[in-house]
């Protein structure tokens, strides 16, 4: 017997109804010391308050960076304007971020969940898939963001399946674990 895997959403999807909001990408190592590496050390420890916004801009207008470092350092300073809910302000952080440092995985993935913020779904899919591709530190949240684009897109199953691999990176994550909880899966 040939059995077809149907995914129905048990419930409104959450993205549509403003309730999921997009977990950030992870922060780009910076190395060296001074205002640069605290605005990467403050991005990592998940700092967004106006002190941390402001040790990165400091770093942007005071230091001399290598364009890795620079692009690093905007991609950081973008990651706290998403945790602030700042999604225009992050994106043009992101986009001088990803010009400068196209290697960091980080910087696309985090676009990715920016754009996603703004409901431009299939741009953050794109540039999920290419923070993987290129590889990050956190994939699963990247999956965990690449899922809010699919239901975004209406694509039930992708988003159960992509739920389902940031749970699996990351065992007891709370955020996929309630996702997974709006969903039924049921043999046809």
């Amino acid at each position: 017997m040939n059995a077809c895997l149907a995914i129905r959403l048990a419930f409104a999807a959450a993205l549509a109804a403003g309730s999921a909001a997009a977990a950030d990408g992870g922060a780009v190592t910076v190395i060296g010391d001074g205002y640069a590496q605290d605005c990467w050390l403050a991005a990592i420890d998940g700092k967004s308050d106006d002190a941390s916004m402001q040790i990165c801009g400091t770093a942007l207008a005071s230091e001399v960076l290598s364009r890795h470092n620079r692009g690093a350092t905007f991609i950081n300073r973008g990651v706290m304007k998403m945790r602030r809910r700042d999604f225009a302000g992050a994106m043009v952080d992101l986009n001088t971020g990803v010009q400068l440092a196209p290697e960091a995985g980080e910087g696309w993935t985090n676009r990715g969940g920016a754009l996603i913020g703004v409901k431009r779904y299939s741009e953050g899919l794109g540039d999920i898939n290419r923070g993987l591709a290129l590889g990050v530190k956190e994939p699963e949240k990247a999956y965990f963001n690449r899922a809010l684009a699919y239901e975004g897109l209406d694509d039930e199953k992708a988003a159960y399946f992509d739920y389902q691999k940031a749970l699996a990176l990351k065992p007891g994550w709370a955020l996929p674990q309630q996702e997974l909880l709006r969903f039924t899966v049921s043999r046809q």
